[in-house]
């Protein structure tokens, strides 16, 4: 079985952390992004992932050629050499995609997280015989998004509703689908979306079908949304995998912690944390709702929330780091400063507080 990621562009709205890696690359939760996905697909039989990608390919793929033994999975590029949106890329894969054996394919986002029910999604998919099965989710605010109008029973699509100013429904496309090979026959080589052009048609022939997404979901592609994603991941480990969860009487709630990370006396950590491979968190740290990179210090009685700290940086002592502070890699908040989410590019060193949100270049 084959499966293709839609890795798209430049990952601006992750920035700093972009400047420095590929977005499916930034970690989360302690690996890549894509890492979470490639896995899921690999625990169900997928054998061989496409990447979709536009923006330094020959970086994911040497990135990720370490994985391919480790995980025993293939993993190949396709390379568009202008953005083709959310179906052109398919078109341009379809050599990749199809093998002859007339098995469906998965096609995925790479920003979104969750609990990747794809099993439950191939059961579902031969169940209804259509052509096509897209994930929706619940959400609370339907007018921001395009809405999908269901038969609850059956599932199958009726229409799709673009950013309605009254209520139709509450279940939004989740980003993961599962396609017959027949669908790249729909799909001209050319900058086309998947969601307006192709899906509407495959709804209007009564071949499309949603299944609604069973636990969390999550497009974590701009920082606020990185962070309640974290939140809601460790959540979903606390209820299914529990024992990958620190434990300790200096953590608070859900927190996952590299087992090569050093944390001093009298910390307190948590809620919503996540501390990577080779961090130092010196003695009096507190940290909440905040993710910490690959080699990161952060030094004594500093206090970080709601922020992600890039990797190799440091935090000065009783430095305060807080409200959606963003640092890149190897950037050096000095001792006592005060960062009210700042966004600060890498290589940085920051000698004086930021006292509201504003980028540091």
């Amino acid at each position: 079985m084959k499966a293709l990621i839609l890795v798209g562009g430049f990952g601006t709205r992750l920035r700093p952390l972009t400047l420095s890696v590929p977005k499916p690359l930034v970690d989360f939760a302690n690996k890549p992004m894509i890492l979470h996905q490639i896995e899921a697909l690999k625990a169900i039989g997928v054998d061989e992932v496409v990447l979709a990608i536009n923006y330094q390919p020959e970086v994911m793929l040497s990135f990720l050629k370490g994985f391919e033994t480790k995980l025993g999975i293939k993993i190949t590029c396709s390379q568009e050499t202008e953005p083709m949106g959310t179906a052109g890329p398919l078109a341009l894969a379809r050599d990749k995609l199809i093998d002859g054996s007339g098995e469906p394919f998965f096609v995925l986002n790479s920003d979104v997280i969750s609990e990747y029910p794809l099993k439950q999604m191939v059961d579902f998919h031969t169940k209804h015989g259509g052509e096509a099965s897209i994930m929706v989710t619940k959400v609370d605010e339907p007018s921001k998004y395009g809405v999908v109008i269901l038969d609850e029973e059956t599932g199958k699509v009726e229409r799709f509703v673009e950013k309605p100013k009254v209520f139709v429904g509450n279940k939004i496309n989740a980003g993961i689908y599962l396609l017959n090979p027949s669908v790249l026959d729909r799909i001209e080589l050319r900058p086309t979306s998947i969601e307006k052009e192709v899906f509407p048609k495959i709804a209007q022939e009564k071949q499309l079908y949603a299944m609604v997404l069973p636990g969390f979901w999550m497009d974590i592609g701009q920082p606020r949304d990185y962070i309640s994603g974290l939140r809601l991941y460790l959540d979903s480990l606390r209820r299914n995998t529990s024992d990958k969860l620190a434990t300790g009487v200096n953590i608070v709630g859900n927190v996952i912690v590299d087992s090569t990370a050093q944390i001093g006396e009298g910390c307190l950590i948590g809620p919503d944390v996540a501390i990577g491979p080779g961090c130092v968190i010196e003695a009096g740290v507190r940290l909440s709702q905040c993710t910490i990179m690959r080699g990161v210090r952060i030094k004594k009685h500093a206090c970080v929330s709601g922020s992600i700290i890039g990797w190799h940086s440091t935090v000065g002592q009783w430095a305060r780091v807080e409200n959606m502070t963003i640092l890149g890699e190897d950037v050096h908040v000095s001792d006592e400063v005060y960062s009210n989410g700042g966004v600060v590019l890498p290589h940085k060193e920051i000698k004086s507080s930021i006292l509201k949100p504003e980028i540091v270049m």
